[in-house]
């Protein structure tokens, strides 16, 4: 849907008994199955996917293009492109996406904010000058 097939691009993975504390930036795919304790921030100008599966856990804030939530996040989370919420996903923070697709039984505890995409958003929708103009003709 998003140009990257998750499931058969997955760059990194941190496994289920890994336990992170600190910042970790990615490029890429990266699949969490661990813990993570700090922000999971994508390098900006790539198409990044990020997968929390049911087992992991992410105390701090997430930012990337696509991402897909099967576990628990604490913080805040901000995706460009599509958030996929499946029905294990708990996100306890603030959530702003530009598309989203929440599974039954997903969990966010927190306030969903809508973004635009910023190239659309940029633009006028209705140009009063034009408008004017041609009233006066």
């Amino acid at each position: 849907m998003f140009g990257r097939n998750a499931k058969s691009e997955i760059d990194s993975l941190i496994g289920i008994s890994a336990r992170i504390e600190g910042d970790l930036v990615f490029t890429g795919g990266l699949r969490i199955d661990g813990e993570v304790h700090g922000n999971v921030i994508a390098s900006q100008g790539g198409d990044s996917v990020l997968i929390v599966s049911e087992h992991a856990r992410i105390e701090g804030e997430v930012r990337c293009a696509n991402l897909v939530v099967n576990g628990y996040i604490a913080g805040t989370v901000y995706s460009t492109d599509l958030l996929e919420l499946q029905p294990k996903g708990r996100i306890h923070g603030d959530v702003h996406y530009r598309l989203l697709e929440m599974h039954g039984g997903a969990l966010v505890t927190g306030k969903l904010t809508h973004e635009t995409d910023p190239v659309k958003a940029s633009e006028p929708v209705f140009h009063l000058g034009a408008v004017e103009a041609g009233a006066s003709a």
